[in-house]
């Protein structure tokens, strides 16, 4: 059977999977809409805690960014890893036993205020937003080669899918999605890696084939080969690291801390029946993310040696047909600069701008670009960063099945992190701004109406940002959890283990928290990006790791703020208390 055909059939047998799956546990109350009834078991909310938690970012990007960046790639791997680490043990259990479905929620009764409710939600919508937009362009990426669509239809395809099972399922559709989800996403990432392990090492587990020898009698092993392949072209040795270690401890950190404070996983803990099953549910999230985690490190470095040994000094006539397919979607492209029809790969740009073609061909039947060629670097190759992991099975001449199993596979990524952020949003709009503040009458009814028009209109300004993003993939996701970091995770934190925050604190370092980073992103990212260099930077954090500074404006504000202001309530004490005491324990009181 021919790739492409074979691609329609998985991908559309894994969507018939997911829409059947979303009918059959159709949502018929608002708990269920919200937490799935908080009825699930702890192996199955690990798995679609997992899938939720792998997005676009973790399945398209961060293989492609550990195959283009090397060693400075690795902050990604240890904030997304560690972060998760630290919301299962700090945040997961003491929330869960708060008894409230949403962060804004919590916050909105820890801190006895409508207004730092609101706020809540203003940050959450933002951070979500930032989020999907990443996802949207995730979607987009992979429709557009595999459904042979331009990028923009790419994007409204997924919005109609997310569309469909967001907003008649819920958070009960969309668990048991996940779960189905989780299973194609890992199959898909795995199958390629043990494929690529063996043909370069002999050895069919990834993660040892990363420190193996290579299998061509040179001796080396993988990382030396391509660190002395990379070397020779030009570029940076791939173990060498070019950040500094102050950027780099920012970036894993906030990292990490906005992973803490990131919405549509906290949820998720919620939907397990009781505190102790939190944790479990946790644990087994954990085992299931490692599993892509300590592979994606092996796929981008064994993609990057595969794709140097295809493309470089490879005459375009007789380059293998991947590169003319990635090519019509404008993700790879060639210029053929000093006329002898071979392409060179080196370092710098090929040319300005993303690829505009003029139409025509070139003497080796290469599409012309339009754009001007950089006259600073000898490289004649264009690649986008986002296609590494996706386009690995066709570079090394995988099955057509297995092409077909990455199509699936990117796809369930992408849209199982976009059906949570959108649940996320449209739970933070109906329940947390109308019942809990504007509209404390509303019926159950009007609220799910709500519900799914909030979520509607989500897709629609996703949709939007995914044709138009502010960034690639994984970097916009990184500024996401740096607001995450600067605006919920001290007011979550402090509500849990300091009696004395009160609402005037925790207001006042939200809303600095977030107005800082937000204009330090923008200013370096949108409003004069030319002034981006290290030298311009805050202590030479990059607007990536900003976050930990914004972090510690808010934890400062907040605790200045709360000592100048009126005590903590009673009974706001009291509640903190029994959030932390473990169910059972008698009193201190002496009863």
């Amino acid at each position: 059977m021919e790739t492409q055909t074979l691609i329609y059939l998985f991908v559309s047998a894994s969507f018939a999977l997911y829409i059947g799956i979303a009918i059959w546990s159709r949502a018929g109350s608002t708990k269920e809409f919200y937490v799935a009834g908080g009825g699930v078991n702890p192996v199955v909310n690990g798995m679609a805690t997992a899938a939720d938690w792998m997005s676009a970012a973790s399945f398209i990007s961060m293989a492609g960014i550990l195959a283009f960046a090397g060693y400075d790639a690795s902050v990604y791997l240890m904030g997304w890893t560690g972060g998760y680490v630290m919301l299962a043990l700090l945040l997961a259990p003491y929330l869960r036993k708060f008894g409230q479905f949403t962060v804004p929620d919590f916050i909105g009764t820890r801190y006895y205020s409508k207004t730092a409710r609101v706020v809540a939600v203003i940050c959450l919508i933002f951070i979500s937003f930032t989020y999907i937009a990443g996802q949207m362009r995730g979607v987009g990426i992979v429709f557009s080669r595999f459904l042979d669509v331009e990028i923009t239809m790419g994007v409204i395809i997924g919005m109609g899918i997310v569309f469909i099972y967001a907003v008649l399922g819920g958070m009960k559709g969309i668990t048991y999605t996940q779960v189905a989800q989780y299973c194609v996403l890992i199959f898909a990432y795995m199958v390629p890696a043990f494929f690529l392990s063996f043909m370069i090492t002999g050895t069919p587990i990834p993660q040892i084939g990363l420190g193996s020898e290579v299998a061509d009698g040179s001796g080396l092993s993988v990382l030396q080969k391509l660190d002395s392949v990379l070397v020779d072209l030009g570029f940076t040795a791939y173990t060498d690291g070019s950040k500094s270690m102050i950027d780099v401890f920012c970036i894993t950190l906030a990292l990490m801390v906005g992973t803490a404070g990131l919405p549509h996983v906290i949820v998720r803990f919620f939907t397990v029946p009781k505190a102790s099953d939190a944790r479990k549910s946790a644990g087994w999230a954990l085992i299931f993310i490692a599993l892509l985690y300590t592979t994606a490190p092996a796929v981008g470095a064994f993609g990057m040696l595969n794709f140097i040994d295809k493309v470089d000094d490879t005459a375009y006539s007789e380059v293998d047909e991947f590169f003319p397919l990635w090519e019509s979607n404008g993700l790879l492209a060639f210029q053929d600069k000093n006329g002898d029809g071979r392409m060179q790969y080196r370092p710098g740009a090929a040319f300005e701008g993303k690829p505009e073609y003029t139409g025509e061909t070139g003497a080796s039947g290469e599409r012309l670009l339009a754009n001007t060629p950089n006259p600073d670097s000898e490289n004649e190759v264009y690649v986008d960063r986002d296609i590494m992991v996706l386009a690995n099975p066709e570079i090394a001449n995988l099955p057509g099945w297995v092409v077909a199993l990455m199509a699936a596979g990117g796809l369930a990524a992408a849209l199982s992190t976009a059906a949570g952020l959108l649940l996320v949003i449209s739970s933070s709009v109906s329940h947390d701004l109308l019942k809990s503040t504007f509209r404390p009458n509303i019926s159950e009814k009007g609220e799910l109406l709500a519900a799914r028009v909030a979520a509607t209109v989500a897709i629609c300004v996703a949709g939007y940002l995914g044709i138009y993003p502010p960034g690639w993939v994984a970097q916009v996701v990184a500024f996401a959890f740096g607001l995450a970091a600067a605006s919920l995770f001290p007011a979550i934190f402090m509500g849990i283990f300091f009696k004395g925050m009160n609402k005037e604190g925790a207001i006042a370092g939200m809303v600095t928290g977030l107005v800082f980073t937000f204009g330090y992103i923008a200013y370096f990212k949108l409003v004069n990006p030319a002034a981006n260099l290290a030298d311009n930077w805050l202590f030479g954090i990059s607007p990536e790791g900003i976050g930990v500074i914004g972090m510690l404006i808010n934890f400062g504000v907040a605790i200045g703020v709360a000592s100048m202001t009126a005590a903590t309530p009673p009974e706001i004490r009291r509640l903190v208390d029994s959030i932390r005491v473990p169910r059972g324990a008698v009193e201190a009181h002496g009863h």
